[in-house]
């Protein structure tokens, strides 16, 4: 499985939390007390997104962080990027990345078209739709799902009642 960090997991909260008001600067206390991530994680994953060039800190007693761009600017891949590094399936789907089976590999031009499929799906995903507090809507990379997707996604998330069954 696939999996992102609890670290990423928390950057995104973090990042959605600061786009629902993108015109207000926060603390560390302010956004720990709101998201319920303890303070020194919250102020590293806040050092690690201003890296990233995704927030900007300003200093003194009215000081805090706030957004570098607007919401509607960042993206799933940018947040991901700045806490994880560069996104990439397998070391070889990545730029730079050496792979000492080159010679006889037969699949590494394919994992870079996976990684670069999720890379577009992640481009396409704004903060400004990760804070939204509803699920997203998506059809494939980002754009409006067809009537019948959505009914299809709204039947998959009913709960299906379980039956007992007997046997023999």
């Amino acid at each position: 499985m696939l999996k992102l960090s609890k670290l990423t997991d928390y950057a995104a909260v973090v990042m959605a939390h600061i786009a629902r008001t993108p015109d207000q600067l926060f603390t560390a206390s302010d956004i720990a007390d709101h998201v319920q991530i303890p303070k020194p994680t919250v102020s590293k994953t806040l050092k690690m997104l201003q890296k990233g060039g995704l927030l900007i800190s300003h200093r003194g007693a009215q000081g805090g962080y706030g957004l570098a761009r607007a919401p509607q600017q960042i993206t799933a891949s940018d947040i991901i990027d700045a806490i994880e590094g560069p996104f990439g399936m397998t070391e070889c789907s990545q730029e730079d990345a050496l792979c000492n089976l080159q010679e006889t590999c037969g699949v590494a031009d394919n994992w870079q078209r996976v990684s670069l499929a999720i890379r577009q799906m992640l481009s396409s995903i704004t903060l400004v739709q990760l804070a939204q507090k509803e699920p997203l809507q998506m059809g494939w990379f980002g754009h409006e799902p067809r009537p019948e997707q959505v009914a299809d996604q709204r039947s998959a998330q009913q709960e299906i009642p379980l039956v007992a069954l007997s046997g023999d």
